[in-house]
């Protein structure tokens, strides 16, 4: 496996690669042209430009996360094919600059959803949470609006104020796109891609819904084993693969994580590996990565992904806001590098264990 951190560029993110590089074993970052729409071209010289930055301060790009996905394409709107070739030309372009993984999700209007972003915890660190009641109670118009004042002067990914303020057109668009026209919208897109990703050796990894439910009433389907394996299964190619998001396929209790990553043999190409703290099965925060500070067994997560063999990059998810650092909630340095030595210190003594 390689070990990595989420970078959103040197414009857009509080933590610099040169600390990045500092962080033991971390030989890679996971990145993106934040600044770009979705739909949008990247530009060979745009990504050749990232490129060259991460390798000028000692690190490669091991993937990118995310190329999003045009909401034309996800609601099966007439104009999605001219949005898909924007995308295959995009994939092109990666494939010509040599990069090979794309982390992506398909869910409707909210990339991710949490009622808080610093609820402070009883060592004085503060995380990110979801409680059921807090979004029953809230209009999804003025969701952004009730967390917008604890991102720290930063932009949240899928958060972004432009398309926020576009909340209610986006809620029109989706209207009659229920769970099967979701399904056979993201069927049709992966179709249309794979020869290009064939052709580039591209790693499609579609990142789960979080949390792993409806919001809103909107319909999610990155959920489950079965919708997962559904989805591996209907475009049956190498290359439609799984970001293995513990924190996120974790919301739902009743997700089997260790099962669900074995029964994913050969489709994980990425991981994000966190840990959650539940006090209830719709009241939740996001907690340090060792075992027994949430309601994972890490070990066993870890364990699952060596024993099928997996080998490409992982990273250490939402980390706690520590030591007074102030940066995109989730995203600061300290607790994130804390994640990564003890993740690759699992990896360690595992791959030691296996071959006594």
């Amino acid at each position: 496996m390689e070990m990595t951190l989420r970078w959103y560029g040197s414009t857009f993110d509080t933590v610099t690669l040169q600390q990045i590089r500092q962080i033991p074993g971390v030989t890679g970052v996971i990145t993106t042209l934040y600044d770009t729409a979705p739909g949008e071209v990247w530009s060979r010289a745009r990504i050749r430009a990232m490129k060259e930055e991460v390798e000028a301060a000692g690190l490669f790009v091991a993937g990118i996360e995310s190329v999003n996905v045009h909401d034309a394409i996800k609601t099966g709107a007439p104009d999605r094919d001219r949005y898909i070739d924007h995308y295959i030309e995009t994939l092109t372009h990666l494939g010509q600059e040599d990069l090979h993984l794309v982390c992506y999700n398909f869910m409707p209007v909210f990339d991710w959803t949490r009622t808080e972003l610093a609820r402070v915890r009883p060592d004085g660190s503060t995380v990110l949470a979801y409680t059921q009641e807090a979004v029953d109670a809230l209009d999804p118009e003025k969701m952004f609006a009730s967390i917008a004042d604890d991102m720290n002067g930063t932009v949240m990914p899928g958060w972004e104020p432009e398309r926020m303020e576009h909340v209610q057109e986006l809620f029109r668009l989706y209207q009659d796109v229920d769970e099967e026209k979701l399904f056979e919208n993201l069927r049709y897109f992966l179709e249309r891609i794979m020869p290009v990703c064939n052709e580039y050796d591209i790693r499609m990894a579609i990142h789960p819904d979080d949390p792993a439910w409806s919001v809103f009433g909107l319909p999610r389907i990155n959920t489950c084993k079965e919708n997962i394996l559904r989805v591996m299964e209907m475009v049956d190619d190498p290359h439609n693969g799984v970001t293995f998001c513990t924190g996120s396929y974790g919301t739902n209790l009743r997700n089997d994580l260790p099962d669900m990553i074995r029964s994913l043999k050969g489709r994980i190409h990425f991981a994000h590996i966190r840990n959650l703290k539940f006090w209830s099965p719709t009241n939740f925060e996001e907690a340090a990565h060792l075992s027994s500070d949430g309601s994972f067994d890490m070990y066993e997560i870890v364990k699952a992904l060596y024993e099928i063999g997996f080998d490409g990059p992982i990273r250490p998810d939402h980390g706690r806001m520590i030591w007074g650092e102030k940066a995109m909630p989730g995203y600061g340095l300290y607790d994130r590098a804390l994640g990564a030595m003890y993740l690759q210190g699992l990896w360690e003594a595992i791959a030691k264990g296996a071959k006594e």
